[in-house]
C-alpha cells in the first residue's frame, strides 16, 4: 500500500515541478481574471442600487465575496485543460505506455491535476492581494471557523467531480476525433447551473431544487456557498455531502466503463 502511495506521490511531485515552470502563465491568467471580477462588481453594484440595497436577501458585499470566492475556487479545483490533455494522449498513442506499466491512469492523471491546481491556486492569490485595497470594502466573509470545517470537504469532493467529468470527456477520444463540442456543452452547463453567472439561490425554488440534484451544483457553487455563509444549515450541508459522494461514485463508475470499453476498441483498431 505504501509503495502505491509513494508511486503517485512521485507523480504529484513531478507534476508540481513541471507546473511551477508555468507559474507566470497562471499569474497572468489571474490578473486577467481581475478584469472579469471588476465587471462583476460593476454589474452587481448596479443591480443592488436598482433594488432595495440587497440582492436576493444578501448584501452587495456578500454577493461580491461570493464571486471572489468563486474565482479562488476556480484556480484551486477547476479542470482547465485536463480533458484535452487526456484526449491528446489517446489520439497520439501516448496512452500505450500506461498499458505496459503497473499504474492506474486515472490516479496518474488525478495526481498531476492536484499538483497543477495547487500551483495555480497559490499563484492567483498574488493578483488578489494586489487588488485587496480596492476589494476590501466589498468583502464580507463570515467570522465562523465552521465554514472551513464544512467547506474544505466540499471543496475536496468538488475537485474530484471536476476532474472526473473532464476525464470522462477526455476518454471520449477513443470514439471521437474531436471532443471540443462535448467540452463546450459541459462548460456552458457548468457556467449556468454551477453558479458562475449568478448565485444559484437566486433561482426560483423549484429550479433551485432541480439544480441541487445535478453535478454542476457541486462543481463550484456548493463549496462557495459554504465558504461565504450562503449555506449554513448543517442538515443541508450534510445532505450535500451525500449527493457529492453519490456523484463521485457514479462518475467513477462511468469512467471505468469508458476506460474498459475504450481500451478494447483501442486494441481492436491496432492502437
Amino acid at each position: 500500500m505504501f509503495a502505491i502511495f509513494d508511486k503517485y506521490r512521485q507523480v504529484f511531485l513531478t507534476g508540481l515541478q513541471s507546473n511551477i515552470v508555468y507559474r507566470f502563465n497562471f499569474a497572468v491568467r489571474g490578473f486577467f481574471s481581475l478584469f472579469h471580477l471588476a465587471a462583476v462588481v460593476i454589474l452587481w453594484s448596479a443591480a443592488s442600487l436598482g433594488g432595495s440595497g440587497g440582492i436576493g436577501g444578501f448584501s452587495l458585499g456578500q454577493t461580491i465575496t461570493y464571486f471572489v470566492t468563486l474565482l479562488i475556487l476556480q484556480f484551486f479545483i477547476s479542470a482547465f485543460n485536463e480533458d484535452y490533455q487526456i484526449s491528446e494522449e489517446i489520439r497520439n498513442g501516448l496512452i500505450n505506455q500506461f498499458l505496459l506499466k503497473p499504474i492506474n491512469y486515472f490516479a496518474y492523471r488525478f495526481s498531476i491535476f492536484v499538483a497543477a491546481r495547487l500551483v495555480s491556486g497559490l499563484v492567483v492569490i498574488v493578483p488578489l492581494l494586489i487588488a485587496l485595497p480596492v476589494l476590501r470594502e466589498y468583502l464580507e466573509f463570515p467570522h465562523d471557523y465552521r465554514v472551513l470545517l464544512f467547506g474544505l470537504p466540499a471543496m475536496a469532493m468538488s475537485a474530484v467531480i471536476q476532474f472526473s467529468i473532464a476525464y470522462c470527456f477526455g476518454l471520449l477520444s477513443f470514439w471521437f476525433l474531436e471532443i471540443q463540442g462535448f467540452v463546450i456543452l459541459s462548460m456552458a452547463l457548468e457556467t449556468l447551473l454551477g453558479g458562475q453567472m449568478f448565485p444559484l439561490d437566486l433561482l426560483p425554488e423549484w429550479a433551485y431544487a432541480i439544480a441541487r440534484c445535478l453535478p454542476f451544483y457541486y462543481q463550484m457553487y456548493f463549496p462557495a456557498a459554504i465558504f461565504t455563509g450562503r449555506l449554513t444549515d448543517p442538515t443541508l450541508i450534510f445532505q450535500g455531502y451525500g449527493i457529492q459522494v453519490a456523484w463521485v461514485i457514479a462518475l467513477l463508475l462511468v469512467n471505468q466503463v469508458l476506460w474498459s470499453r475504450g481500451l478494447r476498441r483501442h486494441t481492436a483498431v491496432g492502437g
